[in-house]
């Protein structure tokens, strides 16, 4: 790190949230530019929780832009007017719309406004996808110069006994631990794929277990659309966890059947245990996977004779379990916190 330029990074985050894989890739980024000689600070929203989303989006811009001065830097991970760096962790909002369809929302028509001023007055944009890369351009005119693509990264856990760990996990929620298990985790279930991911399962003709941990607002929806499928014995519904790394850990497959995702963190986070992923095309983070693993579609049909032959042939499920691993290696936190540095001090040496 070059001493002459500022050593003090402010980290913007509106919201501060449990589960959240910005959050937790915030919380990575933070503790290593620490113990690289930086110091940090984290701005979240000190603004009412009463206010309408709409405004409180635009408000909090406006609030962290007014404390912003010549001796301040910005790194951004939400819409602000006003970053140096901006990670576009969120993706491209005009993108996700096309795929969500018109709304009224007011908020929607904020994240646009903001949007546009974000990506147009940062110093550098990351992208964490050549996907969202693109979108930027295609959106927005944007030079693509100023967008620096880097991967996700993740800490890379120990090789998993997952015997052992099917095993802890059969004692807590009952279950055969003979049987494969199938994973999902994510909050937002309709954005995510949860009822996909549901209908790919009533299609599979061979035994599993599967579990979908994450936050939903209409988790009895979901749960009774499983029931409707005949396969509500199959299914375990767990809610949000801290402890998600036990369910990465005893799983042999992981599906995420997303309608858009700029880079979901999870991908990874279930690749470095040593789990299958089947994605799709919309995930920026299908990038990185073997194209025989990337769905065309949410509801692409054709994965499950693939995950049927996984689940029957456990030979071929342990061979592409070690693949998943290896790849997963690619992708160390580290990596990812080098390539960010390199760009912190490219953008401080041109403001210097």
């Amino acid at each position: 790190m070059n001493r002459d330029l500022k050593t003090h990074i402010t980290f913007i985050r509106q919201k501060k949230t449990a589960y959240g894989g910005a959050e937790r890739y915030l919380e990575r980024l933070n503790d290593a530019l620490i113990h690289l000689g930086y110091t940090t600070e984290i701005l979240h929203s000190g603004l009412p929780k009463w206010l309408p989303s709409w405004s409180g989006v635009l408000l909090f811009s406006q609030q962290v832009c007014r404390k912003k001065n010549s001796s301040t830097f910005y790194f951004s991970l939400d819409r602000i007017t006003c970053p140096d760096i901006y990670r576009a962790g969120d993706g491209v909002h005009r993108a996700f719309l096309k795929t969500r369809g018109f709304t009224l929302n007011p908020l929607h028509l904020c994240y646009l406004w903001l949007e546009k001023r974000t990506f147009r007055n940062a110093k550098a944009i990351i992208a964490n996808s050549e996907m969202v890369k693109k979108e930027i351009i295609d959106f927005y005119a944007i030079d693509p110069e100023k967008i620096k693509v880097i991967y996700n990264g993740v800490p890379i856990p120990p090789i998993p006994n997952k015997l052992q760990a099917k095993t802890n996990l059969s004692e807590i929620f009952s279950f055969d631990k003979g049987l494969p298990v199938i994973l999902f985790v994510g909050s937002g279930f309709r954005r995510k794929g949860v009822e996909e991911f549901l209908y790919t399962l009533a299609k599979l003709r061979r035994p599993f277990i599967s579990f979908i941990v994450g936050k939903e607002k209409r988790m009895s929806h979901y749960q009774m659309l499983a029931r409707k499928l005949k396969i509500s014995d199959k299914v375990i519904f767990t809610g949000p966890r801290a402890d998600v790394e036990l369910f990465y850990e005893a799983s042999d497959i992981f599906l995420f059947p997303t309608r858009y995702e700029p880079f979901s963190n999870v991908v990874l986070e279930a690749l470095s245990y040593g789990d299958i992923v089947f994605t799709t095309r919309q995930n920026g983070a299908s990038e990185i996977l073997d194209e025989n693993f990337v769905m065309h579609r949410s509801n692409d049909e054709s994965i499950v004779e693939k995950i049927d032959r996984l689940l029957g042939d456990t030979d071929y499920l342990l061979e592409q379990q070690t693949q998943a691993r290896r790849l997963a290696e690619n992708f160390p936190i580290e990596r990812n916190v080098d390539e960010t540095i390199k760009l912190l001090d490219k953008i401080q040496k041109n403001l210097s």
